[in-house]
């Protein structure tokens, strides 16, 4: 996440023109902030006449991709390194006669990417999906990388339970994801209150803030030191503060400084 602001940064500081498909990242504050220097956010392709496009993290699709190209646009590719990997396997797999699945959520801009690398890729949410697959199948299984091992052990049981003929799973979980997960738990379990600091439509984010609150119901999400109420505070005594992969430092650092000089007795 942070090396595709720090090459926004850079094109930035180089070039007029410079647009991206979607937000570059899920943090608001970073995505105005980029504005502001100049980056111009835009749905299709179709609305680039000139310039420079910024793939973002989460990835393009390979058609998109050909229409940029197409179009004669120049090209910076900020896509996470581990999101290229899952778009490399499902490409493999698909290659291989299988038939794609991944495990996630079907709006997310990762996922809708990876759906555009091979023909007629699946994705699974939870249980209620199964219904998806094929008979008899040979089914290759990836995940999106900001999953929890948990969910994604839970859908191989469940997809394990179903009818096929070959099952092909790679495991694709962004390791420094589940990292961060199991260390805002185990901060969450010792803290009176835990806050998560990130965009609202940050999947990682909500994902950190969801387990949290599995352990410790006074868990709140949210972006930025601007959403917080002091009457959060009001009889706790210690606080825990984790954040997104997409959070940037700034945010984070404001955070805990006014928290650490907030005074409960007189605010």
């Amino acid at each position: 996440m942070t090396n595709a602001i720090s090459m926004a940064e850079k094109i930035l500081a180089q070039e007029q023109d410079v647009y991206s498909l979607g937000p570059i990242i899920h943090n608001k504050d970073v995505v105005e902030r980029l504005a502001k220097a100049g980056l111009k956010m835009v749905d299709r392709v179709e609305e680039i006449r000139s310039g420079t496009v910024l793939i973002r993290s989460h990835g393009a699709a390979p058609e998109q991709i050909a229409r940029i190209k197409k179009k004669g646009l120049k090209i910076v590719d900020a896509t996470c390194v581990l999101v290229k990997r899952v778009q490399r396997i499902a490409r493999e797999l698909n290659d291989a006669g299988y038939q794609v699945v991944v495990i996630g959520d079907k709006d997310h801009p990762e996922v809708q990417a990876v759906v555009g690398c091979a023909a007629d890729v699946l994705v699974i949410a939870d249980k209620t999906d199964l219904h998806k697959l094929p008979n008899y199948g040979k089914l290759g299984i990836v995940c999106q990388t900001t999953q929890s091992p948990e969910h994604f052990a839970e859908m191989l049981g469940a997809i394990a339970g179903e009818w096929f003929s070959e099952l092909k799973v790679v495991n694709t979980l962004c390791r420094e994801a589940i990292e961060r997960q199991e260390s805002a738990v185990e901060l969450c379990k010792k803290v009176d209150i835990m806050f998560v600091l990130g965009g609202l439509e940050s999947a990682n984010t909500r994902k950190l803030a969801e387990l949290c609150r599995r352990y410790n119901d006074q868990t709140f999400h949210l972006q930025n030191w601007n959403e917080f109420d002091k009457s959060m505070l009001f009889g706790k005594r210690t606080a825990g503060v984790t954040a997104g992969a997409s959070t940037p430092e700034w945010i984070i650092a404001e955070f805990v400084e006014n928290l650490t000089a907030f005074d409960t007795g007189n605010g």
